[in-house]
């Protein structure tokens, strides 16, 4: 499985409306985070648990969901969490 299949399948536990993972990592190559492997990705996610919740609490609950993923798969996201009703 590669790591935007298993991002998707770490943040299943929000109950994504919807989900968009964009992995730009080609863009990075030679960066310092990019030789160990960590990879960079841009996240769009839709989810009614963000509802009511500031934008910090939000990118917690995401980083939580990806748990290890954050130490060696991920060296960089960027996040976009919204709730239904803010698209």
């Amino acid at each position: 499985m590669n790591v935007p299949e298993r991002i998707q399948e770490k943040l299943a536990a929000l109950a994504p409306e919807s989900l968009e993972i964009l992995d730009e990592s080609g863009q990075h190559i030679g960066h310092e985070g990019a030789k160990s492997g960590g990879g960079h990705y841009q996240l769009i996610i839709v989810s009614r648990q963000f509802s009511g919740k500031p934008i910090q609490l939000r990118h917690r609950m995401v980083y939580d969901a990806l748990g290890t993923m954050m130490q060696k798969e991920i060296h960089a996201l960027a996040i976009k969490a919204y709730a239904p009703d803010e698209i």
